[in-house]
C-alpha cells in the first residue's frame, strides 16, 4: 500500500508519498503560499533525486492537493502511475482533546468532533479540517485517516493531567493538560524498545523532543503517563521563542502594568525562550557559536534550557519509579552533541553516563557509556512514518 501523508497549515500542505511494503519515501513535497500571490510546488521525486518547483495560482487547499496529485502522476516527475495507487490520505490533526485517544478514519462523526476541538488549536485545527475536507473531495473512495498530536498522550492518568483548578474549569472548558509532539515521542519510544531488543511493555523510558519547540515524556510500559507541554505548547521548557513553565502571575502582572492579554500571549509565544534570554536567535547553532565567542546571554540561555531538560528527567524517572532510557530526537536533540552531554552532565547518579565518542555519532546511536546503567540513545524521529504506519493499520485492520 501506499500512504499519502498530508500535514497542512493556513497557507501552506506539506507531503509525504510512502511505499508501505518498505516504508521508503517515494515523492515529498511543500505547497507554499496558498491563496495567496506566488503561490507554488515545490516537488522532489525521491528515487530519482530530482527536485522540481511549479509556480501556479493556488486560491485554497483544493487547488493545492489536486497539484500534488498533479505532480504524483506525472509522466517526467512523478512516481506512481495514477491516482488509484494511493492506498489511503494520513492527515497531522494537532488537537484531538478528549475526543480522541488513537488515530481514526474519518467519517462525519471524526469532522464534527474536530470542530468541537478547534476552540482548543485554533491556529492549527482549522487549516488540517480544510485540508481533510480538500482532500475527501478530490479523493472520495480513498479512505483518510487522522493521526493527532495529542493522541499519544491521552493516556496520562488524572493526576497528571489534571490543574489546581476548580473543577468546573475542567468540565466546563476542558482546561487540563493534554500534551503535544506525540506522534514523534511514540515513534521514538518504539523504536527505542527495537534498538534495545526489548518489548515496549518492559521499558520505562523518557523521550526528549528537542528542537524550537521541545516537549519531554514519560513513557511507562509503552505508554505516555506524564509530558512537559500542558493546555498548550507554551508549557515545559525553555523553547526557541516561548518561555515555558513560570510563574502565572506573571501574566496578571504584566496585564496590570497595561499590557493587553494579545500582547502577553504575544510575548510568551513569539518573543521569548532562548531567543528572548539570550538576545541572539532561536536556533541553537546561533547561541552555542554567540557562547564561544563569550556571549554570556548566549551561555545563560543554553544553560537554562538543559537544567530544565535535565529536571524533567529525573522527575519523570521518579515519577515511573524508575528509568531504562533516555531518547534524545529532534532537531537539537539529534545534532546538538554539546547539548546532550549538558542535559546529561550530573545524571551519572541516576546510571544516565554518555560517552564522548559516541555522543558525537550522527544518526541512530547508542551513545551510553560502557558503564552506564541506563541507556542513552538519540533516534531520528519520524513523524510521516508513524502517520503512515497508523493509517496503514487503521485501513487494513
Amino acid at each position: 500500500m501506499k500512504i499519502l501523508v498530508i500535514n497542512a497549515g493556513s497557507s501552506s500542505l506539506k507531503y509525504q508519498l510512502i511505499d508501505m511494503t518498505s516504508h521508503d519515501v517515494m515523492a515529498k513535497g511543500l505547497c507554499e503560499r496558498i491563496g495567496i500571490d506566488g503561490s507554488n510546488l515545490q516537488h522532489t521525486n525521491v528515487g530519482k533525486g530530482t527536485k522540481t518547483k511549479i509556480e501556479k495560482p493556488m486560491k485554497d487547499h483544493g487547488d493545492a492537493i489536486q497539484m500534488v496529485i498533479d505532480a504524483l502522476v506525472d509522466g517526467e516527475i512523478g512516481v506512481i502511475a495514477s491516482m488509484d495507487e494511493i492506498g489511503a490520505v494520513g492527515h497531522r490533526v494537532v488537537h484531538g482533546a478528549e475526543e480522541f485517544a488513537d488515530s481514526c478514519i474519518i467519517t462525519e462523526a471524526v469532522m464534527k468532533a474536530l470542530e468541537k476541538c478547534t476552540p482548543l488549536a485554533p491556529l492549527h485545527n482549522p487549516p488540517n479540517i480544510i485540508g481533510i475536507e480538500a482532500c475527501t473531495k478530490i479523493m472520495p473512495n480513498v479512505p483518510q485517516v487522522a493521526v493527532f498530536d495529542t493522541a499519544f498522550h491521552q493516556t496520562m492518568p488524572p493526576k497528571a493531567y489534571m490543574y489546581a483548578l476548580p473543577y468546573e474549569c475542567y468540565e466546563q472548558d476542558r482546561i487540563r493538560k493534554y500534551g503535544f509532539h506525540g506522534t514523534s515521542h511514540k515513534y521514538v519510544a518504539g523504536e527505542a524498545a527495537k534498538v534495545l531488543g526489548k518489548k515496549p511493555e518492559e521499558l520505562k523510558i523518557v523521550t526528549c523532543h528537542l528542537g524550537n519547540g521541545s516537549s519531554i515524556t514519560a513513557v511507562d510500559g509503552g505508554k505516555c503517563v506524564d509530558t512537559s507541554m500542558g493546555f498548550t505548547p507554551l508549557d515545559g521548557v525553555p523553547m526557541g521563542t516561548r518561555t515555558g513553565s513560570m510563574d502565572p502571575a506573571v501574566v496578571t502582572y504584566l496585564v496590570n502594568k497595561g499590557m493587553s492579554a494579545k500582547e502577553v500571549d504575544n510575548l510568551m509565544n513569539k518573543k521569548s525562550g532562548v531567543q528572548g534570554v539570550s538576545g541572539v536567535s532561536s536556533d541553537f547553532r546561533d547561541l552555542t557559536a554567540a557562547a564561544e565567542e563569550g556571549n554570556e546571554r548566549a551561555k545563560l540561555a543554553l544553560d537554562m534550557f538543559a537544567y530544565q531538560v535535565k529536571k524533567y528527567i529525573g522527575s519523570y524517572a521518579a515519577a515511573m519509579g524508575g528509568i531504562d532510557a533516555v531518547v534524545f530526537t529532534a532537531g537539537v536533540g539529534e545534532n546538538d552533541a554539546q547539548t546532550r552531554a549538558a542535559i546529561v552532565d550530573g545524571l551519572e547518579f541516576m546510571g544516565i553516563k554518555i560517552d564522548p565518542e559516541k555522543n558525537a555519532a550522527r544518526g541512530t546511536v547508542d551513545i551510553s557509556a560502557a558503564d552506564a546503567a541506563v541507556k542513552t540513545l538519540v533516534i531520528p524521529t519520524n513523524e510521516e512514518l508513524m502517520i503512515a504506519i497508523d493509517t496503514c493499520r487503521l485501513v487494513e485492520g
